[in-house]
């Protein structure tokens, strides 16, 4: 599935909506904040549904603090980068985000490519951002990539950490090969 964050524009979905249908790829708006990004099996995407105590470029931040931290305990150094919202590893980007502010209550979140086909995003400009290249955990030479259940456990105790909440086991769910983990 190809979403389309509030600033998306159309020219950034690069494949024709024939091609599109030919692979079973759905385009579909979506309230997060970014632009244009590719979800597929493989991927851990989490909506953390938290009342933000700072503001958003504090929430983004504590996102990419808590996640970095996990993917660091697999060897993955990593880098935040607000003018590109998400974690970078050798100029790559491995994480993204794209969030909704609501009542100061920020929905939406990340999405991490754990072994997702990244022949995909070839379909877009990923992020609205020409050039930019995204990898994989997998990729990336994680000899033994995490199940994404573990690995969104394991990010659901380091988010809850950091963002001093905690985020209940029933909350993780699979959805048509995407883990999401949503909810505080």
């Amino acid at each position: 599935m190809i979403t389309l964050g509030r600033s998306a524009r159309a020219s950034n979905v690069l494949a024709s909506s024939a091609e599109l249908a030919q692979r079973g790829v759905a385009v579909a708006p979506a309230s997060r904040g970014g632009d244009v990004t590719y979800h597929g099996p493989g991927q851990l995407v989490g909506y953390p549904v938290v009342r933000l105590r700072g503001g958003v470029v504090d929430h983004m931040t504590a996102m990419a603090r808590a996640i970095g931290r996990v993917l660091g305990e697999l060897g993955i150094t990593t880098a935040f980068r607000r003018e590109a919202p998400g974690l970078w590893t050798n100029d790559e980007k491995l994480c993204a985000f794209g969030v909704h502010i609501r009542g100061r209550v920020a929905i939406h979140g990340f999405a991490i490519n754990v072994t997702t086909d990244l022949e995909a995003f070839n379909l877009i400009v990923p992020c609205g951002l020409p050039g930019a290249r995204v990898t994989s955990i997998a990729r990336l030479g994680v000899a033994s990539p995490p199940a994404l259940e573990i690995l969104a456990a394991r990010i659901a105790r380091t988010l809850g950490a950091e963002l001093n909440v905690t985020f209940h086991s029933n909350s993780i769910a699979m959805l048509d090969g995407i883990t999401r983990m949503d909810g505080a």
